[in-house]
């Protein structure tokens, strides 16, 4: 099976949905032949730039599919071929090998939570 992801004039996912890769009438030519619109496809299995194992959800050393699986509001970055989710904050930078986000500083062990007014990480009591 695959997944494809369809996605609007601004290349955000808008709906995700599973064809048979190796069969033409239920794959990417139905998809577009039934529902129109514009369709990527996208790996179950890729997280952060890596290929999961699928039976153990562990990361592998193979390269993720566009490195992200697709979720609604994800966005295509046609420059890094690949489904990024929206940014959570302003302050976070993207990694570009992974299509990640990641807070300016690093998290601290323990239970904490994000502060972007004061750009740090506040521990929950």
């Amino acid at each position: 099976m695959s997944h494809w992801a369809e996605l609007d004039k601004d290349n955000v996912v808008v709906r995700v949905l599973v064809g048979n890769n190796n069969d033409p009438d239920e794959g990417y030519q139905w998809l577009v032949d039934n529902l129109g619109g514009r369709w990527m496809q996208t790996s179950y299995n890729a997280r952060g730039g890596k290929r999961k194992d699928p039976e153990t959800s562990e990361p592998t050393d193979e390269a993720g599919f566009r490195k992200n699986y697709a979720g609604k509001g994800s966005i295509y970055r046609e420059d890094l071929d690949a489904f990024v989710r929206p940014q959570p904050f302003l302050s976070w930078i993207l990694d570009e090998e992974t299509c990640l986000w990641n807070a300016p500083i690093e998290k601290p062990v323990g239970m904490y939570i994000w502060d972007e007014d004061t750009v740090s990480w506040k521990e929950i009591e």
